[in-house]
C-alpha cells in the first residue's frame, strides 16, 4: 500500500526544483522552435528581397517586441556592413530586444545596456552570456556618459547596427552620440506626437513613468529625428508596422541604384501612426485611450521644437 502511494505520488507530484527544471525545459524548447521558425523566415527574405517594397513587409518576430527581427535581417542583407557589431540600449532582461536574433543567428557581437542591475545580472546569467560574444552593462543612461560607456567597454569607430529605445532622452542621446559610427540606426518614436519635430526637453534623470501619469509624454517624435538623421547624414527608410520605431541607414552606404526598392522617404510617407494602447489614470489604472484624444491627455506638457530651438506646452502647438 505505501509502495503504491510512493509510486501515484512520485507520477503526480513534483518538488519545487523539478517543476522549475521542468519550466526552464519548456522554455528552451520554445526559444529553440521560434529560433527555427525565425531562421524559416529568414531564408523566405533571400528568396523574397527583390519584391519587397516596403521593410514593414519583411517583418517577423523571435525576439523583438513586434516585426522587428525581420526588418534586420531584410536591411544587413541588403547593405554591405564590415563590421559586425550591435549596441542596444533599454534591454531590460534582454529576452526581448531587437538584436538578441541578431545574437544568436548572424553571430554578431554587441554591446547592451540597462539601468537596473538585477536586469544585467540576469543576462549575465543566461546562457548565451557565454554562448556569444555579448557585452552588458549597468548603466543610467544620458547625453553626458553615454559616448565614455561604449569607449570603456571597447566599443567605437564603425559598428554596423545601433539599437536606441530608453522611452525618454532618445532623440538627445542620439545627437550626442560621436564615438560609435552605426550603419543602420533603429530609434523609438513616440507616435502620439505625430509630426511635430518636438521631443521632451532635455532632463538627465527622467524617467517616463514619473513625468506624467498618462504614461504617453516621453521620447521623441519622428519629425524631430527625421532632422536630426538629415544632419548626421543618414536616410530615413520607414518604421515598423506598430509604430514605434524608425530606420535609418547612413548615407555612404545606401547605394540607391544598387538596391532600387529601398529607398529614402519623405517624413509623411513614412510615418506609422501606433494603434497599441498603454494609457494611464492617476491611479495607474489602463485608460485605453486612442488617436488624438493620447496627444490631449499631455496637452499642458512641455516639449522641445528642435527646428525653432524653443520649448512649447503642447496645446501651443496644436
Amino acid at each position: 500500500m505505501l509502495n503504491s502511494f510512493k509510486s501515484f505520488f512520485k507520477k503526480y507530484f513534483i518538488t519545487k526544483a523539478e517543476f522549475q527544471k521542468e519550466i526552464h525545459l519548456l522554455q528552451k524548447e520554445i526559444q529553440a522552435n521560434r529560433f527555427l521558425l525565425g531562421q524559416i523566415k529568414v531564408q523566405q527574405i533571400k528568396e523574397l528581397c527583390n519584391n519587397i517594397s516596403s521593410i514593414q513587409e519583411a517583418e517577423f518576430q523571435v525576439f523583438s517586441q513586434f516585426g522587428d527581427d525581420g526588418i534586420i535581417q531584410y536591411l544587413i542583407q541588403q547593405i554591405p556592413i564590415n563590421q559586425q557589431v550591435f549596441i542596444e540600449f533599454g534591454v531590460e532582461r534582454y529576452t526581448e530586444s531587437n538584436t538578441r536574433f541578431l545574437l544568436m543567428n548572424n553571430n554578431w557581437s554587441g554591446l547592451v545596456i540597462d539601468g537596473d542591475e538585477k536586469n544585467i545580472n540576469f543576462i549575465q546569467q543566461d546562457e548565451i552570456y557565454w554562448r556569444y560574444d555579448l557585452t552588458a552593462v549597468c548603466s543610467f543612461i544620458t547625453a553626458e556618459n553615454i559616448n565614455q560607456i561604449f569607449v570603456n567597454h571597447g566599443f567605437v569607430g564603425e559598428i554596423g547596427l545601433l539599437s536606441i529605445d530608453i522611452d525618454g532622452n532618445d532623440y538627445w542621446v542620439w545627437k550626442q552620440i560621436a564615438s560609435v559610427n552605426p550603419v543602420i540606426v533603429i530609434v523609438e518614436y513616440n507616435s502620439v506626437f505625430g509630426l511635430l519635430p518636438i521631443t521632451i526637453p532635455y532632463q538627465a534623470d527622467f524617467v517616463r513613468t514619473k513625468a506624467h501619469f498618462s504614461n504617453l509624454y516621453w521620447g521623441t517624435s519622428l519629425g524631430a529625428l527625421y532632422h536630426l538623421a538629415e544632419e548626421k547624414g543618414y536616410y530615413f527608410v520607414g518604421t515598423n508596422s506598430a509604430g514605434n520605431n524608425a530606420y535609418f541607414i547612413r548615407k555612404d552606404k545606401l547605394k540607391l541604384d544598387a538596391v532600387p526598392n529601398l529607398t529614402p522617404l519623405t517624413l509623411e510617407r513614412g510615418f506609422t501612426e501606433s494603434k497599441f494602447r498603454e494609457s494611464r489614470n492617476q491611479q495607474n489604472e489602463l485608460t485605453f485611450l486612442r488617436g488624438k484624444n493620447r496627444l490631449k491627455a499631455i496637452e499642458d506638457c512641455e516639449v522641445y521644437h528642435v527646428l525653432e530651438n524653443k520649448i512649447f506646452k503642447i496645446k501651443e502647438l496644436i
